[in-house]
């Protein structure tokens, strides 16, 4: 039972899985990221990673190579966190491979038993999968650097990710969803 209706017809030119290389290379990166990125004090007790923010371009690429390779999007999955493995530790890659998993679950979920719009399935996959990746990802990275665990933390990786999945879920109804 698949509902990839809307996915494009399988190419091997790299145009048709640019969304999914990109999902490859922005794992590793955003991963390698927290190993130095300093933490940033806007308010006394409120300290948060930047690299939070950015953090929710993640799971709305992961919908986008999804919708171009279908339940692949495992096996790109897998290739970002060897990648990780190998540019920023093993541990680091064991608590994005976990959060991941869990997220993609919930995310495969959605773009596999219900028929909602695009647009809908990548706000309603980001808000249910968002706490919970940020959650056990800050965990793991919590293990490895303390202080990532933080109300701060969990807040504005959260509010990333749902900002990035909004602007997506707007451009989508916009460009790709307008009525006939």
């Amino acid at each position: 039972m698949s509902s990839y209706v809307d996915k494009p017809p399988p190419s091997t030119s790299l145009r048709y899985v640019k969304y999914t290389l990109v999902y490859i290379l922005l794992i590793p990166f955003i991963n390698w990221s927290f190993t130095w990125a300093q933490m940033w004090e806007v308010l006394p007790g409120w300290a948060f990673n930047p690299v939070t923010i950015v953090t929710g371009l993640v799971l709305v690429v992961r919908d986008f190579a999804q919708r171009e390779i279908g339940h692949e999007v495992l096996i790109a999955m897998a290739i970002a966190l060897a990648l990780t493995a190998l540019f920023a530790g093993k541990e680091l890659a064991l608590a994005s491979g976990i959060a991941f998993a869990i997220s993609e679950l919930v995310d495969w979920a959605m773009f596999t038993f219900t028929k909602l719009r695009l647009s809908t399935r990548v706000l309603l996959s980001s808000a249910l999968a968002a706490p919970i990746d940020t959650t056990v990802f800050l965990w793991g990275a919590e293990q490895i650097r303390p202080d990532q665990l933080t109300l701060p933390n969990v807040t504005m990786s959260i509010a990333g990710k749902m900002l990035g999945a909004v602007v997506i879920w707007w451009i989508i109804r916009q460009r790709l969803e307008k009525p006939a």
